[in-house]
């Protein structure tokens, strides 16, 4: 037996690239663009504080597309974080 691994043939089965990635909105991650959006949208229109709540979502949204390019799990880690119990408690 060697050490490398042998393909069998009739076992392998091309597999596109989009079932191996997340879904992204706009080069972030589909509930971060959405959650981005909604809220952007809920103070510029919504509130009428449109010098705040569109350039705030702009900001965001870059941030967010820069975060993904380094890591694209970054927010599903994120929540995982935030739904962790605090412990150490002072």
């Amino acid at each position: 037996m060697t050490s490398s691994v042998d393909k069998i043939e009739g076992l392998e089965v091309p597999l596109h690239l989009s079932l191996t990635q997340g879904v992204l909105l706009g080069g972030v991650p589909r509930a971060f663009g959405i959650l981005n959006g909604t809220t952007a949208l809920v103070l510029g229109l919504g509130l009428h504080v449109w010098w705040l709540g569109f350039p705030l979502g702009l900001v965001l949204h870059t941030a967010a597309v820069v975060l993904t390019r380094l890591d694209p799990d970054w927010f599903e880690i994120f929540r995982a974080h935030i739904k962790q119990p605090v412990f150490l408690d002072t």
